[in-house]
C-alpha cells in the first residue's frame, strides 16, 4: 500500500521539477526530460526522475510509523 501512496508525491515532484527545468530549455542531463504533446497540451516529463522520486517517497512512507 505504501507504494501506491508514493505514486502521487512522486508524480507531483516529477511534474514540477520537469516543468521548471524544461521551460528553461534544458534537457536535465541524466534526467532526460522529454517534451510531450498530449491532446493539444504540452508537458515535460522524466521517467528517470519519476522512478527516483517514487522510490524516495516509498521509502519515506515505509519508515514512518503507522
Amino acid at each position: 500500500m505504501d507504494f501506491f501512496k508514493a505514486l502521487i508525491p512522486g508524480g507531483l515532484l516529477t511534474f514540477v521539477v520537469s516543468a521548471l527545468i524544461g521551460k528553461g530549455g534544458s534537457r536535465g542531463g541524466w534526467l532526460a526530460i522529454q517534451h510531450y504533446y498530449i491532446d493539444g497540451h504540452s508537458i515535460y516529463w522524466s521517467w528517470i526522475l519519476f522512478a527516483v522520486a517514487t522510490g524516495l517517497a516509498w521509502v519515506l512512507f515505509a519508515i514512518t510509523p503507522k
